[in-house]
């Protein structure tokens, strides 16, 4: 049976009608209960390799994400590479002013754009996740949605990573993951 993604807040009744009374349903938040809160890229991991920045590991994908992001009035914050309590991660525009763009390794000032910076950074540091830190719980979501259908809840419900609108689900990367569907 395939994986199924929902949006965090839907109702386990909404999620039965339309799975069956034997789904399991996973959130992979970080509001998660163990063992699936490891697949929230808050989740600190640690000795992840931060991409294009030779020599440089970040205890989360979060942390990465956010730390390698320039703003209008700052540039990069590599001590969001140390966070390891999952709070604190996010730098906004809003009090940072307009996203410039994340940048693309220590010896340069070359700036990467939204959709280049989730193909460069965001995917090859989760995927790393994945392969090195989430094997057993990957494993694990082949066998159970092989007996019953499986949905993971996510605050994010975007599948497409050409779709620069909406952010990117985490959950969806896990489904193609598990699913052999890499993007």
């Amino acid at each position: 049976m395939p994986l199924f993604l929902a949006h965090h807040s839907t109702s386990e009744a909404t999620l039965r009608r339309r799975h069956g009374e034997n789904v399991a349903i996973l959130d992979v938040t970080s509001k998660g209960g163990a063992p699936w809160v490891r697949f929230s890229p808050f989740y600190p991991h640690g000795g992840i390799p931060v991409p294009l920045w030779d020599g440089k590991f970040a205890a989360s994908v979060e942390g990465i994400w956010q730390g390698l992001k320039v703003f209008e009035s700052t540039g990069v914050d590599l001590s969001k590479f140390e966070i390891t309590t999952m709070k604190n991660l996010k730098r906004t525009e809003r009090t940072l002013g307009k996203t410039r763009g994340h940048q693309a390794g220590a010896d340069t000032n070359k700036l990467l754009n939204y959709g280049e910076a989730r193909q460069q950074i965001y995917l090859p540091a989760y995927r790393w996740v994945l392969e090195n830190r989430l094997q057993s719980e990957c494993d694990e979501l082949r066998k159970m949605s092989k007996d019953t259908p499986v949905v993971l809840l996510d605050y994010e419900t975007n599948d497409d990573v050409n779709d620069l609108s909406k952010p990117l689900s985490h959950a969806a990367l896990v489904i193609r993951y598990v699913e052999d569907r890499w993007v």
